[in-house]
């Protein structure tokens, strides 16, 4: 196992890398591939591992990977619970899964409200009696509201936050690192690259470097996702006039409403998959666009048509998107991509803002 550079997390006992490993994209890994990806991100000396019981076989995957290293990382998951009860059911399921005893940090997952310390009965409550037991040895939360985010700071209840965290994010959201640093509570940055929408991996990566106290979780599900990270820890890229140039771009490219694909809109009653179709227009031009032509995926698209107008994802949008909007003008957008993009005709031109809100 190789040095990386650590930091400590907020208050707790917990010296980790600062680049951290986010677990979640290895559910869609086959269980060999993401046992290699991990094992190799352990030996190269990578200590933090963040997933949840939510992220279906992710947690599984980590414990048959590094269950026999267990005391030589920081294992970090999460409950959706809202119950002491609830969340006591989850943790034993994510111990069995992890192949261990107890976790490093517990974090109550993206709640709507922060649970009420004093009711025996609540999700908080259930994480102190872990942490009485020597099942959890700290607490956190992680949420997408930044008014519950610091609240949940100001409490002194939670030893850590973790909220989205970017070279996109609003000068409001970047207040939470000094918020977090005032008051020692270690800050977890999720989605550092916006849910796949940010492709200069370089320009993120230095951008967060910058925060000594922010430790971001990077999403990875392949070996050169990876290999790329590690080379960029082992020389971290200055935050230049051009890598500053870069996210310029990119903030007035992805400034408005847009889909981070957190995924909390799901399942759709009428099976679109939300998280990708509601940003598709953006995919199209910041990704290569042939993986999105092609049959599978216009199927995909067209069930945007089906749509129902059942308000499910509207209501579960942690950023108050007007998602079945969104889905319709994307839907429109992919429509004409896709005729632009035959043989014979004109590229489609990227769309305006407006496309986006």
């Amino acid at each position: 196992m190789k040095t990386m550079d650590t930091t400590r997390l907020g208050r707790t006992e917990l010296h980790v890398t600062r680049t951290a490993f986010g677990v979640l994209p290895l559910q869609r890994t086959p269980p060999d591939e993401a046992i290699r990806i991990l094992q190799r991100a352990y030996d190269a000396g990578i200590t933090l591992y963040d997933t949840a019981r939510a992220y279906t076989d992710s947690e599984a995957k980590l414990g048959q990977a590094l269950g026999t290293v267990r005391t030589r990382i920081t294992i970090a998951t999460k409950s959706g619970a809202t119950t002491r009860s609830g969340l006591l059911a989850d943790l034993e399921t994510s111990l069995q899964a992890l192949r261990t005893d107890y976790v490093d940090l517990l974090q109550l997952h993206n709640p709507k409200a922060l649970p009420d310390p004093a009711d025996p009965q609540s999700s908080y409550a259930g994480a102190l009696e872990a942490r009485a037991k020597g099942m959890v040895r700290y607490i956190g939360m992680t949420n997408h509201s930044r008014e519950l985010a610091a609240q949940a700071v100001a409490s002194g209840l939670y030893d850590t936050l973790q909220f989205p965290l970017c070279m996109l994010s609003s000068v409001a959201d970047l207040a939470l690192v000094d918020q977090c640093r005032a008051a020692d509570v270690g800050l977890i940055a999720m989605k550092p690259l916006s849910g796949g929408l940010i492709t200069n991996v370089h320009a993120a990566f230095a951008f967060l470097w910058q925060y000594t106290n922010v430790v971001p979780i990077w999403g990875i599900q392949r070996l050169s996702e990876l290999d790329e990270l590690l080379g960029l820890s082992a020389a971290p890229p200055p935050l230049d006039e051009a890598l500053r140039a870069a996210i310029s771009h990119d903030r007035a490219e992805l400034s408005g409403a847009f889909c981070r694909g957190c995924g909390y809109c799901l399942p759709c009653p009428a099976d679109i998959p939300i998280p990708m179709a509601a940003r598709m227009s953006l995919l199209l031009r910041r990704m290569p666009s042939e993986q999105f032509l092609n049959e599978a995926w216009s199927a995909k698209m067209e069930r945007i048509a089906a749509c129902t107008g059942c308000g499910h994802c509207r209501a579960h949008c942690p950023y108050e998107l007007d998602t079945p909007e969104l889905l319709k003008r994307n839907l429109a957008d992919y429509r004409e991509f896709s005729l632009r993009s035959q043989p014979g005709q004109q590229a489609a031109p990227a769309p305006g803002v407006s496309a986006q809100r």
